[in-house]
């Protein structure tokens, strides 16, 4: 009877066997080849790299090539090569190298546990100045928080321009790329950095290993900033409607609905004079109630009366009484010479008896 959690987890420090020529006697059928170009400036390193990469690669039986006229790596397999997977990671390696990846890092990816990701992150930000801000942002001050997520990853990560390249094992390029991708969504990674911590330390415990961490973990709530002001003025749009806006009424159709089109030219004079002059009151009225507020008296507050103070007093004759006793009591001043006399020959005897 064995436990089923067991069957389900893998032992620590198991590895898979390693692919050998017994596995594949007969070798591969087809050539396959891939090539990749790199930018002018790593010309000059790969050029003094290039026998080691040719070296390393000779191992697993696949050639390279480096054309510097047009600028492009290739590897192809050839009638040695017995594994199948070999010219990927001979693929993966000459990316790794044209993405500025040294080649002793770049070198790793020929092992079985080791894999790399390349994450594009040029197209992930609009604004360039966002763009470079972000990336600088994953970098950290001299680089400390690259170097934070790499121990904790157990990853080498090469930040170089509109790309990111991580080399290591397989649940450390998942949380790199969550991290970088995290970044560039304007998340800073100090957050993630933390989570991975905790992670790190509750793997350690064999009992927590089989559970939910969720309520170990941070929960980090985003602060709400400042909304922006909004305009006085908003231009609201109008529902659309596919029929013309009504025409505007002219001033003969606005006479002829109050009636004043049929008036005489007399009248219509008499009417305009009689609605300045009522204007003209209006504003008169208004002028004068503004100079009448200067007149008006403001509103005193009451008058509060004070409280004659009483002038009779109790006096309790009986606490006079008790003061004039316990004074009588206390001796003031200096003793009388009779007790002084009395009190020195006391001492001189006391003295004698000793």
């Amino acid at each position: 009877a064995v436990d089923e959690s067991e069957l389900l987890t893998v032992p620590d420090g198991w590895k898979e066997p390693a692919f050998t020529r017994e596995d594949n006697p007969r070798g591969l059928l087809e050539e396959s080849s891939f090539a990749t170009l790199f930018p002018k400036y790593r010309e000059a390193y790969l050029k003094e790299c290039w026998p080691l990469v040719q070296k390393a690669l000779s191992e697993h039986f696949v050639n390279a090539t480096l054309d510097l006229i047009e600028g492009s790596m290739t590897v192809t397999t050839t009638k040695k090569t017995f594994d199948p997977y070999i010219i990927i990671r001979a693929r993966d390696l000459i990316k790794l190298l044209a993405r500025s990846v040294p080649f002793e890092q770049a070198v790793r990816i020929l092992q079985d546990d080791v894999a790399c990701d390349i994450i594009k992150i040029g197209s992930l930000v609009r604004k360039r100045e966002s763009f470079i801000k972000r990336r600088g942002r994953l970098l950290g001050p001299k680089g400390s928080t690259l170097k934070a997520l790499e121990l904790l990853t157990n990853c080498y990560i090469m930040v170089q321009g509109n790309t990111v390249s991580a080399l290591g094992p397989f649940s450390g390029l998942k949380e790199v790329r969550k991290v970088v991708l995290d970044t560039m969504k304007n998340i800073h990674p100090i957050y993630n950095i933390k989570t991975l911590m905790i992670k790190r330390e509750l793997s350690k415990d064999p009992e927590l290993r089989t559970q939910n961490w969720e309520r170990f973990l941070p929960k980090f709530k985003r602060k709400n900033l400042k909304k922006r002001k909004e305009p006085k003025k908003k231009n609201v749009k109008k529902e659309y409607t596919p029929f013309p806006p009504p025409q505007p009424e002219s001033q003969i159709d606005k006479e002829l609905a109050s009636g004043e089109y049929f008036l005489k030219e007399s009248q219509k004079k008499r009417k305009r004079v009689e609605e300045m002059k009522a204007k003209q009151a209006e504003a008169v009225r208004k002028r004068q109630e503004e100079r009448n507020k200067a007149f008006i008296p403001p509103k005193e507050k009451p008058v509060v009366k004070a409280k004659k103070a009483s002038t009779e007093k109790k006096i309790d004759i009986a606490a006079i009484k008790e003061k004039v006793k316990n004074a009588k009591k206390k001796k003031l001043g200096a003793l009388p010479m009779e007790e002084v006399k009395l009190k020195m020959a006391e001492d001189e005897k006391k003295k004698k008896k000793k």
